[in-house]
């Protein structure tokens, strides 16, 4: 197996979802990765002037994509080389032949690479079910749960099973941000059939992050009657969400109810023994032999999610290329301290949280905890809630009692920051430093 290569497939599919199609079929889709060494990953490219736009407009991106795929932060360098030039020709040719390119499958998100325990079962089986009677059994079928759990996992794998029993079916996989996305296009122009032709003459719609669709009165109305044409129809649906309907506040009631008609099932953290598996599957995927201490103390260690398993693994495999053949225990502690803040209590972490996004917003960490409503101080919040929720393993009623909200409070505050992170640089900038300041758990 080209391990870095199927890295790179990884992160391709993860950048797609974050820039346009023609912004990533013109300039990253084109990059050769070559190899990687001291943290870097170094691509060829045609010429200066690709190199130039690539590194000013989109290194952030692929960097984030990078680290949400290996679950550790890299660098970038791409080398110019004319030799590129012919390949990347021809890429331009098939794009340009084919249309629009289909979505990537990801051969490494099959049922058969799923490692099965309590936490998922039921949600296992529910979709094997799906894959192999779409529109029949379970239908529609939504799965949540917290991020890095599996849930596009399982829908990637639906869609691989689906592809390979019925050739013929016409199967989409979007997302809801995708999705709404590509409804304003057509409102913009004033021409919204095309949408609607594409999504409701499906035979299998699969949409990732539905809870996204909250964000607009116009598209919920537009997706309602995709849904029902698509039910009435017998057609397969399967929506992953990070929460279950009954927490999407602003969700339309018509919707909710179409979501909880069918089979929900969520996903929750594993648990020890499916982490040990989990890490076990992925060295084997990567061709390297653990001790079996090493891999103890990682399912120990790294306890709430699944990417952040695969990524310690990643970065043993980067490590162990880059530096020798060996690796100890120690090394093992290292990583693991760099991806978790185990070492010390949750109400530490969420106390130097408010601490980090009060500095940023110029306000106390006083004024976050209190019922003051001026809009900085509201906001500052907002963040904050936002923020917690994403790092640690704390339930919605959790957050909400460090502010003393209830849970409906925090995820329409969550909600808020969501419908924002886009549009303000300032939230953003200060959203990801704080991730990144304060690794999972």
């Amino acid at each position: 197996m080209d391990t870095m290569g199927d890295v790179w497939k990884e992160v391709l599919a993860v950048c797609k979802n974050k820039v346009s199609d023609v912004m990533f079929n013109l300039w990253i889709a084109p990059l050769e990765l070559i190899k990687f060494e001291n943290d870097t990953f170094i691509f060829l490219i045609g010429t200066e002037f690709k190199k130039t736009i690539i590194m000013d407009k989109f290194s952030s991106v692929i960097k984030e994509s990078f680290e949400e795929v290996m679950g550790f932060p890299v660098e970038i360098d791409i080398l110019v080389s004319s030799n590129s030039t012919d390949k990347e020709k021809e890429k331009t040719k098939e794009t340009s032949n084919t249309g629009e390119p289909a979505h990537p499958v990801n051969r490494n998100f099959t049922f058969e690479n799923f490692i099965v325990g309590r936490s998922n079962s039921f949600a296992y089986s529910v979709a094997l079910g799906v894959a192999s009677n779409p529109g029949v059994l379970h239908n529609p079928f939504l799965i949540y749960g917290r991020s890095g759990l599996g849930k596009t996992h399982l829908m990637l794998a639906i869609e691989h099973e689906l592809r390979e029993k019925f050739p013929d079916m016409v199967i989409i996989y979007t997302t809801g941000e995708d999705l709404m996305n590509e409804l304003l296009k057509g409102v913009r122009v004033k021409n919204t059939v095309p949408f609607r032709n594409k999504y409701r003459n499906a035979d299998a719609l699969l949409v990732d992050d539905i809870q996204f669709i909250q964000k607009s009165d116009s598209f919920q109305e537009e997706f309602f009657h995709t849904f029902d044409t698509l039910y009435r129809a017998g057609k397969q649906i399967v929506l992953t969400s990070d929460v279950p309907p009954r927490d999407m506040q602003i969700l339309d009631e018509r919707l909710r109810g179409r979501f909880e008609q069918g089979v929900l099932a969520d996903v929750q953290p594993p648990d020890y023994d499916t982490r040990k598996a989990i890490i076990l599957k992925k060295c084997d995927q990567l061709g390297i032999d653990l001790e079996d201490e090493i891999v103890d103390f990682i399912a120990q260690n790294v306890k709430n999610n699944i990417r952040q398993l695969e990524g310690t693994v990643n970065k043993i495999l980067a490590m162990k290329k880059t530096y020798n053949n060996t690796f100890t225990l120690e090394e093992a502690r290292n990583i693991v301290k760099d991806i978790t803040n185990d070492s010390q209590p949750v109400s530490v972490t969420v106390d130097k949280i408010i601490d980090y996004i009060a500095k940023a917003f110029g306000v106390s960490a006083s004024d976050i905890k209190s019922n003051k409503r001026q809009a900085d101080i509201n906001m500052a919040r907002q963040v904050s809630m936002y923020v917690i929720k994403e790092v640690t393993a704390l339930t919605l009623q959790d957050v909400g009692a460090i502010f003393g909200k209830n849970h409906s409070t925090v995820l329409h505050s969550i909600n808020q920051v969501k419908a924002k992170i886009d549009d303000n640089t300032q939230i953003k900038v200060v959203i990801m430093g704080a991730i990144n300041e304060f690794n999972k758990e």
